[in-house]
């Protein structure tokens, strides 16, 4: 029996929703094993903002929420982040696949990487859409902390956060900060996604298929997804957590206005305030996303030969 035909025996349901199944339990997986760096990640972003003179050592900030908030503090947002993956990365690995089998050519084994780029950018923005209110939702359980007594919002989990934004805000405040959330998706799925198939057909032409290739590849993925996308990631966690003044103000009224802020206020490398916390916190996540779809890829097909 041939190849093509073993795979037939895989059911038609599983083959339309694999690239979606797989891709958002992968990013589950991984947010369970980043979140405490995560956390930390914020609260460096939030460090400087309005001339604060917080510590920006990641070390000094786990040991300070350690101290004040307790360990599982670290974990604060987690419910969040699930449900983010759940939306978000599910979406964005199913359509990066989907939108990459339909720019093939028949007969094309790979496609170049122009069209890897594009699918990468169309994936991480449509699913930023769809991850935007558990994103909004995490930023602010993570950041609560921060916040003065009498402004922080208490929320007791990802549903009662969603449930008082709508109710304060009206259900598009559950987009708030949808405009830097798309574009630091968009970056950085142009970075982990296009890179990891580029730097997977080239290790497995030198090395052959197997683990050291596909962990390889999602280390350069990494660095990419990293590198491209934390201007973006520092903007959309600031507009996510600002919260309007005694006056009604916002310290930004949108994106620009954040950038330029920020640009003024704290210069231009306040961008990629917590690079190694971050690279710490999105390179094992994608990482650890990609080995796991990879896996279970290889395990459901296996099943199915």
């Amino acid at each position: 029996m041939s190849a093509a035909k073993k795979t037939d025996r895989k059911p038609a349901w599983l083959k339309a929703s694999q690239p979606f199944i797989v891709g958002g339990l992968a990013g589950c997986v991984a947010t369970s094993c980043i979140q405490p760096v995560d956390m930390i990640k914020v609260r460096i972003q939030l460090a400087g903002e309005g001339g604060a003179k917080g510590t920006k050592n990641p070390f000094q900030i786990a040991k300070n929420i350690i101290k004040n908030e307790g360990a599982l503090s670290l974990y604060k947002g987690l419910d969040a982040g699930l449900i983010r993956q759940l939306t978000y990365t599910t979406a964005r690995m199913g359509i990066f696949r989907i939108t990459s089998d339909a720019l093939k050519k028949e007969g094309e084994k790979t496609i170049p990487l122009w069209k890897k780029a594009f699918a990468g950018l169309f994936a991480g923005g449509v699913g930023a859409l769809f991850g935007n209110p558990a994103d909004l939702s995490l930023i602010r359980l993570q950041a609560d902390a921060t916040l003065p007594v009498d402004q922080r919002r208490n929320y007791t989990g990802v549903f009662n956060a969603m449930a008082r934004t709508v109710k304060e805000e009206g259900v598009l405040g559950l987009w708030k900060g949808a405009t830097p959330t798309v574009v630091r998706a968009m970056a950085l799925n142009l970075g982990m996604l296009a890179s990891f198939d580029q730097s997977k057909e080239y290790f497995n032409a030198k090395l052959g298929e197997g683990f050291t290739s596909t962990f390889l590849a999602s280390a350069v993925s990494g660095f990419f997804a990293v590198t491209f996308s934390l201007p973006f990631d520092f903007v959309k966690t600031r507009i996510q957590k600002m919260k309007a003044g005694p006056d009604g103000k916002t310290p930004y009224s949108g994106t620009f206005d954040c950038f330029r802020k920020v640009m003024k206020a704290e210069g231009p490398l306040a961008f990629y305030s917590g690079y190694p916390t971050y690279y710490v916190r999105i390179a094992p996540h994608s990482m650890i996303t990609l080995m796991a779809i990879d896996y279970a890829n290889k395990a459901i097909n296996g099943y199915y030969k």
